[in-house]
């Protein structure tokens, strides 16, 4: 034989029902074929021939696999059938005998299956490109050695076994076994620190001075961040007196504080949007990470569209969370135009004055996290846009106003909890009051029909009104002249009660549910006439169309009349049409001799013919 293709592997979609699945390679023993089921997870497990399956089409270019019941691939299940031919010489050449083509050619076909195989494994291998070089692809370090550890590229490309990634471990604890790489955080200072070593820890915080200090390495230093908080926290209650002391020089007041009061609101809402701006902005941008985070910097879950750096060695990249994984992104033309436009001459000037050691020290102090915090809501549009009204000289002047004593007093007397939980219950209620608003005569007009009282009322009293009496615990309607108890009607108020014998036109008739409800339906005579008619007849309202039951006593037919003219008639043996002739439809006996002229009848079933049926002129039969 021949080998014509280098297709050695097929694969296919299990769903829970198909059994067989079809091979498109030539195998020359069942036993070359592998079959491999792969789990939805990933996990990959070779089936045994015989247990879970049998093999057909065995010296063909193609075959089926069936699977034995009970190891049908379910749905999620990927079927993968290849061949796996073994990897021995059967052929035994002997000096002088005749060699056969047909052995030389199985033994060659042999050798190509075997080499297809070997390729399909290596174009699933990790590989320098054609061009590419490296020293060597082997590593030493022994199994204990790499264990936990990462396999990378030294500083010459060459392969290496490098550290472990960092694992945060929490809160440091005594008593607590760490390994290399740990990264624990210090509440006394709350500074991070990462371990050198594996050790048991003991002792207390700080682990500057514990005694295995050695042992850990400072990662974040929150506690200069601390200082520096503290730092900015002096100048602003420094600042806040400056205010407090510009403020003692104002002088009239009273004629704008409600202004005021409305603009310290203003600014208060604005804080606060800016802090959940701000907050919003913490949990999508993540900042510079040497590793990508699984998740945000308050320990929730990540959400789509989230960003980061990644500053590991050779990334240096802003990646982007899709919602399963980091991508990294590109730059667009339109943003490589801002890029440049920031290389443009006078902006790196501009950058130059910023990296002078006063700008730098003054951007120290704004680093801490407090300082950050504040400036994110300052740079929010909202907080901008209040800022600039608040520089207006009208705002400053109403701020100078503001600072006076009297007003200082009416606004700390404003902050109390006991006027903040006032404002609060207010603006919880603020749609309901002006829904009531904007519907008040509604309101009015319900106060009026509706009222509770322990007596009837006797005056303003309107037919429809309703009122609850709190004494006798009943509702009431007014008739017009008399107020009238309601009452509910129930199945049970109506049993025992003698039926009418008589229904007028206006009277409602009352029909009780047989289901387990016991509810009440009910029709009007009206309703229950146009919908049946008589006891013996379904008519129009002259009556000259109709379904009549028994036009004569007992003779067990239905009558079919339309515009005046009865058009058919049904009795035990099939229907007979009475017009233009007759046609007749039976399907049980033809009594007595019957005679068709310019008729048609359609005999259904097994008919009973009594006597003769004469077929006249222009008469049709048909037997079904």
């Amino acid at each position: 034989m021949t080998i014509s293709t280098t297709i050695i592997k097929n694969s296919a979609n299990g769903n829970g029902s198909t059994s067989a699945f079809t091979y498109s390679f030539k195998i020359t023993d069942d036993d070359d074929i592998q079959v491999i089921i792969r789990s939805a997870t990933g996990t990959e497990t070779v089936k045994s021939k015989g247990t879970h399956y049998n093999v057909s089409g065995v010296g063909n270019n193609s075959g089926t696999v069936t699977f034995t019941s009970g190891n049908i691939p379910a749905s999620g299940e990927t079927v993968v059938l290849r061949r796996s031919t073994t990897q021995t010489q059967a052929m035994d050449l002997i000096d002088n005998d005749p060699m056969s083509a047909d052995t030389i050619e199985t033994a060659h076909d042999k050798v190509v299956a075997i080499t297809q195989e070997l390729q399909e494994q290596v174009d699933r291998s990790l590989k320098l490109s054609r061009t590419n070089t490296m020293t060597s692809t082997e590593f030493t370090t022994s199994a204990t050695d790499r264990a936990s550890k990462i396999l990378a590229f030294d500083s010459s490309g060459e392969l290496s076994i490098a550290q472990e990634l960092g694992n945060v471990k929490g809160n440091w604890a005594a008593s607590t076994a760490y390994v290399q790489r740990d990264i624990v955080k210090d509440t006394s200072t709350n500074n991070i620190f990462i371990a050198l070593t594996a050790h048991t820890s003991s002792g207390s915080q700080p682990l500057t001075s514990n005694t295995d200090s050695a042992k850990w390495s400072l990662l974040v230093d929150a506690a200069s961040a601390t200082t520096s908080q503290t730092a900015a926290s002096n100048s602003a209650t420094a600042a806040s007196n400056s205010a407090t002391a510009a403020a003692s020089s104002a002088s009239t007041a009273s004629g704008h504080k409600d202004t005021a009061t409305t603009k310290a609101s203003e600014a208060a809402t604005s804080a606060s949007n800016a802090a959940a701006s701000f907050d919003s902005f913490d949990d999508r941008y993540l900042g510079a990470k040497s590793s990508e985070p699984s998740v945000d910097n308050d320990g929730n879950s990540l959400i789509t569209g989230a960003l980061f750096f990644d500053t590991s060695s050779g990334v240096n990249a802003l990646k982007v969370w899709n919602g399963s994984a980091w991508i990294t992104v590109t730059v667009t033309s339109a943003n490589q135009t801002n890029i440049n436009t920031l290389a443009a001459s006078a902006v790196v000037a501009d950058m130059a004055l910023l990296a002078t050691t006063d700008v730098i020290a003054d951007m120290a102090l704004l680093a801490n996290t407090d300082v950050i915090a504040d400036m994110a809501i300052l740079g929010t549009s909202d907080v901008v846009a209040d800022l600039n009204k608040l520089a207006t000289t009208a705002i400053v002047e109403d701020l100078n106003i503001l600072a006076t004593t009297d007003i200082v007093n009416d606004l700390n007397q404003l902050a109390s909890s006991d006027f903040v939980s006032d404002l609060n219950a207010i603006e919880g209620i603020k749609a309901n009051v002006t829904t009531v608003a904007n519907n008040v005569a509604g309101v009015t007009s319900f106060a009026e029909k509706y009222r509770v009282g322990s007596s009837d009322p006797s005056s303003s009293l309107n037919e429809g009104d309703l009122f609850y009496n709190s004494t006798s615990n009943v509702l009431k309607f007014y008739d017009g002249s008399n107020w009238v108890v309601v009452s509910a009607v129930t199945s049970s108020t109506i049993t025992g009660q003698t039926a009418e014998t008589s229904i007028a036109d206006n009277d409602l008739i009352l029909i009780s549910d047989t289901s387990a409800s016991g509810a009440l339906k009910k029709m009007t005579k009206a309703n229950f006439v146009t919908g049946l008619g008589s006891a013996s007849s379904i008519a129009d309202t002259d009556s000259d169309t109709q379904i009549q039951v028994e036009e004569s006593s007992d003779e067990d037919k239905l009558r079919f009349d339309t515009g005046g003219t009865e058009r058919a008639v049904m009795d035990g043996n099939g229907i007979a049409l009475t017009t233009n002739g007759g046609s007749f439809i039976h399907h049980n006996t033809i009594a007595n001799d019957t005679t068709l002229a310019n008729q048609n009848m359609l005999l259904v079933g097994n008919v009973a013919i009594t006597g003769t049926l004469t077929i006249g002129s222009n008469s049709t039969v048909v037997v079904i």
